[in-house]
């Protein structure tokens, strides 16, 4: 008598229906594009605005350009990329100066770019700043 495979069709069944939503959780902390991080933001200086809408010891959300612009106490600018590193999110809700990422709630310091709360392990991606005639430009890092 031949040997018959111990998988019954129920056991069958149950994995091609499992499969779908493993593949679901592993798409969760994956960029849009199937990268786990990216550090998009610009490629190039952009002109974000002028430079009295960073006060000191505060930080600005430029959402339409992917970066945050904080001041520290003593008047220096800081720039971040606001894509989180953890899974290429754009953030878009800034609480003070902490970063909330809407995928996973990871959370980053605008100050510092250092993560605050995981799930995001990595620090965001530091870009260059400066105040040129009363505006505040930001880009690559040099």
């Amino acid at each position: 008598m031949p040997a018959r495979s111990s998988a019954s069709r129920r056991t069958v069944l149950r994995g091609a229906a499992a499969a779908p939503v493993a593949g679901l959780g592993l798409a969760a902390c994956s960029a849009p594009d199937g990268r786990r991080s990216a550090s998009a933001g610009p490629t190039a200086p952009v002109d974000l605005g002028a430079e009295s809408e960073v006060a000191e010891g505060a930080a600005k959300l430029y959402r339409d350009h992917n970066v945050v612009v904080s001041r520290d106490k003593d008047g220096e600018l800081k720039a971040y990329s606001s894509i989180c590193t953890h899974a290429g999110c754009p953030i878009n809700k800034l609480q003070g100066t902490t970063l909330i990422c809407p995928c996973h709630g990871s959370e980053f310091d605008a100050v510092t770019g250092k993560v605050v709360e995981a799930p995001a392990t990595v620090p965001l991606t530091e870009l260059s700043v400066k105040a040129a005639n009363g505006r505040i430009v930001a880009g690559p890092a040099d």
